[in-house]
């Protein structure tokens, strides 16, 4: 009989959870209507009280009775290092685009990081130039497009005729070298989709470096510094 009190209990709580969880969303997304954001998903943040929301426009979060409304980054200070988590869940998105990245992969890879670029760009070109030395030192560089100019302009069309090449990594090289780009007509590949995922991490310019834990480092790193950043993680 015991055991059996103790299992309708736990069926009351379960349901007593779902429904009020199922009631703050109700609230997050009505509040969130008002100012015509979209929400993707709403998850419980490490925060008690507060909640992760994916939106269109990027990460927000929000109280559990859509009365306060947080956008920045917050930081996990219990390791060694302030931890910057605002963007872990947008890292879902980055890896849903790993088939189309130009992929540099270190022979002994200890670091994975993606970089937004933009072959038009000075400081691209010099954080291009040292990818050998980032790959001999155990980090993997993925590549997202970023035309800075939009989808639009030549720069955009060239990288999506590097994307769509048949060897992109020694299209991507060339490119950064100022060579001549083989231009494709049709390319199945939408970077439009590689700068929305962009905007959602609130690049606003290249490089953009994002870490392995989502975090987003903005303009150039030397590879000594970059392999500095990873190894405190």
């Amino acid at each position: 009989m015991k055991r059996k009190l103790l299992l309708l209990a736990a069926c009351i709580a379960s349901f007593t959870v779902s429904v009020y969880g199922a009631t703050e969303d109700k609230i997050i997304k009505e509040t969130l209507a008002k100012y015509d954001m979209t929400v993707e998903s709403i998850k419980p943040s490490p925060i008690v009280g507060l909640n992760v929301v994916e939106t269109s426009t990027g990460i927000i979060y929000i109280t559990d009775d859509g009365k306060y409304l947080l956008q920045g980054p917050i930081y996990d200070m219990s390791g060694k290092v302030p931890l910057n988590i605002s963007n872990q869940p947008l890292m879902k998105k980055i890896e849903a685009l790993k088939d189309e990245m130009i992929v540099f992969k270190a022979p002994n890879e200890k670091h994975v990081v993606t970089i937004f670029t933009d072959i038009s760009c000075g400081y691209c070109k010099k954080l291009h130039q040292s990818v050998g030395e980032l790959n001999s030192k155990g980090v993997t560089v993925r590549y997202l497009a970023y035309p800075r100019q939009g989808m639009d302009s030549d720069t955009a069309k060239k990288m999506a005729s590097i994307w769509c090449n048949g060897m992109p990594q020694n299209a991507l090289t060339k490119a950064f070298k100022g060579d001549e780009i083989a231009m494709i007509d049709e390319c199945k590949i939408d970077l439009g989709k590689h700068m929305q995922v962009g905007n959602l991490f609130k690049v606003t310019g290249t490089p953009a470096i994002i870490l392995p834990d989502g975090q987003l480092l903005p303009g150039y790193l030397t590879p000594d510094a970059l392999i500095q950043l990873l190894e405190q993680k």
